[in-house]
C-alpha cells in the first residue's frame, strides 16, 4: 500500500507539476514571436529610412503636378517678368481684362533698370499698309527706340516677311465704324497693348495713309523734348463743334467744356493711362455722342482738356488738307508728290513748341494714296531726310 500510495502521490505530484508549467509555455512562444516581429519591423523601418535618405525613394504616393504652368506665374520673382515686352501680341485677354492690366502704374518714378524710352507707332487701319516700305526706310537703324502696333479688321491676315518691322505686330482687334465709339475703342485697344511694354513712353496714332515728314532722329528728339503731348482740342462755335453737344452730358461735361479736334494724336505715358483707364466720361460719350456727333473728334479731346489741360499742346502733329471741302480731307496721289508740295507743308504754319514760336509744326501727314508710294521713295532721301 505504501508504494502504491507513494506512486499515487508521485503521480499526483507529476500532474501537478505538468499543470504548473503548461500555462508558462504559451506566453513564452508569443513573446518570442513578438520579439521576432519587432526585430523585423525595426529592420524594415531602418531600411526604409536609409532608402529615402540615400536613394530619394518616396515614402508616400506621388502628387500629380500640373503639366501647364500659367504664364502669369512664370518668373514672378524676377524683374524681367515685368519689364520684358510681350513676345506675342495675339493674347487672349478681352477688352475689360486688357484695359485693367494696362492701367497698372508704378508709384516709384525712378526705374530699377536701364530703361530706354521708346515711341509706340500705332496704326489704325482696315487692312494692308500701302506705305509700309516708306516706314521701313524711316525706321531702319533705330531698333530699340520704337515699337509697332497694328489694329486691322479681324478678318485681315497680314502677310509681312519676318524681316519686316510689321511682322507679327497685329493686335487682337474688333470691327470699327467711322464716327462711332468702336473707333475710340480701337484707339484705346492700341494704347492698352502698347502700354504693356514698360519702355514705351510716347504713343502716336496713325492711319494706313500716313507718312513721316522728317527722319527718325528729328521725330524722336522733337517728341522726347516736348513739355506737352499733342492732342488737337479747340472750341468750335458752329454746327460742327458746339452744335454736336448734347445737354444730357451735363453736369459732367458742360457746353463750355465741349471740345473738338483731329482724331490723330501723340500722347505720353501718363495721358495714355488716363485714356484707357477712363470709366467716367466713356459712358456719357457712348450714349450721347452718336452721328452726326462723331465721337472720335470729341471724346479724348474734351476729356483731356478737362482733366489735364496743362499737359496738351492743343494741336496735332499730323498735317491734313481740308481746303477741298467735304467730310474728309484731301487725298494725295502720284501727281501730287513733288518738292514744292512738301515745301508748302513745311512753310504752312508757325506754332508753339515748349511755349516758343517754331516753324517745325508737323512730323507726319495724310492722306496718301498707294500710287504715291513710288515717288515718295524717290524723294525720301532728298526731301524727307531718310
Amino acid at each position: 500500500m505504501q508504494p502504491r500510495l507513494m506512486a499515487l502521490e508521485e503521480g499526483k505530484d507529476l500532474a501537478t507539476t505538468v499543470r504548473t508549467y503548461q500555462p508558462r509555455a504559451l506566453p513564452l512562444r508569443v513573446l518570442q514571436f513578438f520579439l521576432v516581429f519587432l526585430v523585423l519591423g525595426l529592420g524594415v523601418s531602418v531600411c526604409s529610412m536609409y532608402m529615402i535618405r540615400f536613394f530619394k525613394v518616396p515614402n508616400a504616393a506621388p502628387v500629380v503636378q500640373p503639366t501647364i504652368v500659367p504664364s502669369c506665374f512664370v518668373e514672378i520673382d524676377s524683374i524681367q517678368s515685368w519689364i520684358r515686352p510681350p513676345s506675342n501680341l495675339l493674347h487672349i485677354m478681352n477688352d475689360t481684362e486688357l484695359l485693367w492690366r494696362a492701367s497698372f502704374v508704378p508709384q516709384i518714378k525712378s526705374y530699377p533698370f536701364n530703361r530706354v524710352p521708346k515711341i509706340a507707332f500705332m496704326f489704325l487701319t482696315k487692312g494692308p499698309l500701302p506705305m509700309a516700305p516708306l516706314w521701313e526706310r524711316f525706321l531702319k537703324g533705330h531698333e530699340g527706340l520704337y515699337s509697332i502696333y497694328v489694329h486691322a479688321m479681324p478678318s485681315y491676315d497680314a502677310n509681312y516677311p519676318p524681316s519686316s518691322v510689321f511682322y507679327r505686330r497685329q493686335i487682337p482687334s474688333q470691327v470699327t465704324e467711322w464716327g462711332r465709339m468702336t473707333m475710340c475703342d480701337a484707339e484705346r485697344r492700341l494704347l492698352a497693348n502698347a502700354l504693356l511694354d514698360i519702355s514705351n513712353e510716347w504713343f502716336i496714332l496713325l492711319s494706313e495713309t500716313c507718312i513721316p515728314l522728317h527722319n527718325f532722329s528729328i521725330v524722336y528728339s522733337y517728341i522726347s523734348r516736348s513739355k506737352h503731348s499733342f492732342m488737337g482740342s479747340f472750341d468750335e462755335l458752329g454746327p460742327y463743334g458746339r452744335g454736336r453737344y448734347n445737354e444730357k452730358m451735363a453736369p459732367l461735361v458742360n457746353l463750355t467744356n465741349w471740345r473738338k479736334g483731329p482724331q490723330w494724336f501723340e500722347v505720353n505715358r501718363e495721358l495714355a493711362v488716363k485714356i484707357i483707364a477712363d470709366i467716367t466720361y466713356y459712358p456719357k460719350f457712348k450714349d450721347f455722342c452718336q452721328p452726326a456727333c462723331y465721337v472720335d473728334e470729341h471724346y479724348f479731346q474734351t476729356m483731356l482738356s478737362i482733366e489735364a489741360p496743362h499737359l496738351i499742346a492743343n494741336r496735332s502733329l499730323t498735317y491734313v488738307d481740308w481746303s477741298r471741302g467735304g467730310a474728309h480731307p484731301a487725298t494725295f496721289g502720284k501727281v501730287d508728290i513733288k518738292e514744292e508740295f512738301f515745301k508748302k507743308i513745311f512753310d504752312s504754319k508757325i506754332c508753339l513748341y515748349n511755349n516758343q514760336p517754331s516753324s517745325l509744326c508737323y512730323l507726319f501727314a495724310r492722306k496718301f494714296a498707294p500710287s504715291a508710294l513710288e515717288p515718295l521713295l524717290e524723294l525720301s532721301s532728298e526731301v524727307l531726310g531718310f
